[in-house]
């Protein structure tokens, strides 16, 4: 694979998928994308080396959006990044923190930080996006409003920190994958995690057959998410992601064994394990 130089992201600048894009891959020119599928296309174009996607939240469940993408898409995922989701209130220059009045974030922000709401008895605005509500109130130019943003866009706006880790939990994650139009298999010797995407047969009990070798073999499926296919309501094909390496003699006879009841698997991923994997499946 060639050096990469840049690498695209959801989102405005200061936004989570930026800090994670500043903080592993510093090297790398971010681009900032209005919606994921403009992120995918940037890449499958060749426009950008690398995107960098949100996959799991560790509150709101999974990104549907990207779940729709991955099984059209002609990337590959390289790695996976984990991320502490903090949050602070923001406002304008010299603000002092009884001015505020409104408080601007993404819906999902303002319902992970309820508390600091209510405590300051702050009117919820929503905004597309958590860094673009620091950038609405700097526009705004009004001190009663704040925004509830990541930290990162405070020094890209040019604003105040009133309050840091507002959010109401401390184990809010968000996992996010790193995709290339290269496939690049992570190496044999240290852990690593795979994803697939297959479509079952139309035979009774195909999943659970499918799915039997995995266990027998003794390798760990830690996702499995179903998709309608054609319009139809039943479920057959799924993405699923399991430990181990596809060389690894268990997961390669699961492997072998899956073929015999699905009409097609991609693997659309061999990566390394990040190093946060275990701590945060621990809860």
């Amino acid at each position: 694979m060639s050096s990469p130089r840049s690498i695209a992201y959801q989102g405005e600048p200061g936004s989570n998928s930026h800090s994670v894009c500043v903080r592993d891959y510093p090297e790398l020119e971010s681009i900032p994308c209005a919606s994921f599928e403009d992120v995918f296309a940037l890449v499958e174009g060749g426009e950008a080396d690398l995107a960098l996607i949100p996959i799991d939240n560790s509150l709101a469940g999974r990104v549907a959006d990207i779940h729709h993408f991955l099984p059209t898409s002609s990337l590959f995922i390289i790695a996976e990044k984990f991320l502490r989701i903090r949050f602070s209130l923001l406002g304008l220059p010299g603000t002092d923190i009884s001015e505020i009045r409104t408080v601007h974030s993404h819906v999902h922000a303002l319902g992970q930080c309820r508390k600091v709401i209510k405590e300051l008895g702050l009117k919820p605005i929503i905004s597309g996006d958590t860094a673009g509500a620091a950038r609405e109130i700097v526009e705004a130019g009004d001190k009663s409003q704040a925004a509830i943003s990541p930290p990162l866009a405070a020094g890209i706006y040019g604003l105040d920190v009133l309050r840091e880790e507002v959010e109401d939990e401390d184990h809010n994650t968000t996992r996010f994958v790193v995709l290339s139009r290269e496939f690049v298999p992570a190496p044999t010797d240290a852990p690593a995690v795979t994803t697939f995407i297959f479509n079952v047969r139309n035979i009774p009990a195909a999943l659970y057959k499918a799915l039997g070798g995995f266990a027998t073999n003794g390798v760990n499926m830690t996702k499995l998410e179903s998709y309608m296919v054609g319009g139809h309501f039943a479920a057959t094909q799924f993405l699923a992601e399991v430990d181990g390496h596809p060389d690894d003699p268990g997961l390669k006879r699961a492997l072998d064994e899956l073929a015999f009841f699905t009409t097609d698997i991609k693997v659309i991923g061999v990566y390394p394990a990040d190093a946060a994997r275990d701590e945060h499946s621990r809860g």
